[in-house]
């Protein structure tokens, strides 16, 4: 349904894909034509500052010129040829994204909820081929308030009604603890345990950080019970939260990265598994797959990312930035907000319910210029491209402020 401020060409283009395409997300009412660095631009010529990033795919901002480059030069060339045959591109990929990842072996996919179901296959071979646990009785624990996805395996895990109702029956082999409750997640453990699965911080949820020390006890215990560690560091790696993982903000390095969005530079889909070859190397040919993953496109332009990571800038560019974003967004604790979470460029605001919802916040910024997502009823969430300047940041929470000031 569009707005009363939305205009008529946006009204009659959100009527004519409302009429053609499933109804599975509740959008802004926003029509978006163009995009360049942290800002976009509606189809009437109105630009609005990207707060969103397409949920941290877009960390290297809207047309990104190194990306696009990258890009274009694949596209001349060749882009597909399916795993079927080897291409040159893909073991440059594989060899740069290993190395950022300080580990052997990288398993190509597309979506980050294919990443996250190539984990679950993964964790459960190692658990039968390496630790010798008994036939179908290998479990993974997962964490409350989780998001990984919504593939039915995923959702079969996940304690939120909307993503599980009507979507069943399930498929056991799961376990859940408290998410930050290292104590909770050791008593869970059994000799049927294959492996651990987290987000390092939970984006979905609120972009909720779990306690100091939290990640290294998860650390502590798997290795201690011969568990892998499977980090979900499809929204919070590459950059993100001020280092190349959150995973590094403790020092903790997983068995195996699970990762995504950003790793395709917002050109196209790109995941990937990445582990040592005595976890990885348990898939045999034939047992897993995927026509588009590891294709010369995705992996010439996932190169470039990774190259781009490697310099550090990014890194440090969210840290810094985002140290200024926390410093700004505590000013309004008590002003319209009962809360503030942030980890580099990377924040979830909590509405004060006397205010509106998430979603009726993230409405009226928009009237103001600026893209935020609502979650869990009274938070929005901030994710910015990487490259936004300190100066549009500030702008943005004023805007902010001024919403919350009606």
């Amino acid at each position: 349904m569009t707005s009363a401020s939305t205009s008529a060409i946006a009204s009659e283009i959100i009527a004519a894909e409302e009429e053609h395409v499933a109804h599975n997300y509740h959008p802004l009412p926003v029509v978006i034509a163009k995009g360049e660095g942290a800002w976009v631009t509606d189809v009437e010529g109105k630009r609005y500052l990207d707060l969103l990033a397409a949920y941290s795919a877009l960390n290297f901002g809207h047309g990104h010129p190194a990306i696009l480059a990258a890009a274009r030069e694949q596209l001349g060339r060749l882009t597909l040829t399916s795993r079927a045959y080897h291409n040159d591109q893909l073991g440059v990929f594989a060899a740069a994204l290993a190395k950022l990842c300080g580990k052997d072996v990288v398993l190509p996919m597309n979506t980050g909820a294919e990443a996250v179901e190539t984990g679950i296959k993964v964790a459960r071979a190692w658990g039968y081929r390496v630790k010798g646990i008994a036939a179908d009785r290998a479990t993974i624990i997962v964490a409350s308030e989780n998001f990984h996805g919504r593939t039915t395996t995923i959702v079969g895990f996940s304690d939120d009604p909307q993503a599980r109702e009507d979507f069943g029956p399930y498929p056991p082999g799961f376990v859940t603890v408290p998410f930050g409750d290292a104590a909770a997640l050791e008593a869970a453990i059994d000799e049927n345990t294959a492996a651990v699965l987290l987000e390092p911080i939970q984006g979905e949820a609120g972009v909720i950080i779990p306690p100091q020390g939290y990640l290294r006890a998860v650390r502590e215990i798997t290795e201690r019970h011969n568990v892998l560690m499977i980090a979900d560091e499809i929204q919070s790696g590459l950059g993100r939260v001020g280092e190349t993982f959150a995973c590094d903000r403790e020092g903790v390095v997983p068995d195996v990265y699970l990762l995504g969005k950003a790793l395709g530079g917002g050109i196209l889909p790109v995941s990937a598994v990445v582990a040592n070859r005595d976890v990885l190397g348990v898939i045999r040919p034939g047992e897993h797959g995927s026509t588009f993953g590891g294709s010369p496109l995705a992996a010439a332009v996932g190169t470039r990312v990774v190259e781009m990571l490697s310099t550090g800038e990014f890194q440090r560019r969210a840290a810094a930035l985002g140290e200024h974003l926390e410093a700004k967004l505590a000013e309004l604790v008590g002003h319209g907000v009962t809360g503030v979470r942030v980890a580099g460029l990377w924040a979830g605001v909590d509405i004060d319910p006397a205010q509106g919802t998430g979603r009726q916040i993230a409405e009226r910024l928009l009237g103001r210029g600026v893209l935020v997502k609502d979650t869990h009823g009274q938070t929005i969430r901030i994710a910015p491209p990487l490259v936004i300047r300190g100066t549009e940041l500030d702008w943005a929470v004023e805007q902010l402020r001024l919403v919350l000031a009606g």
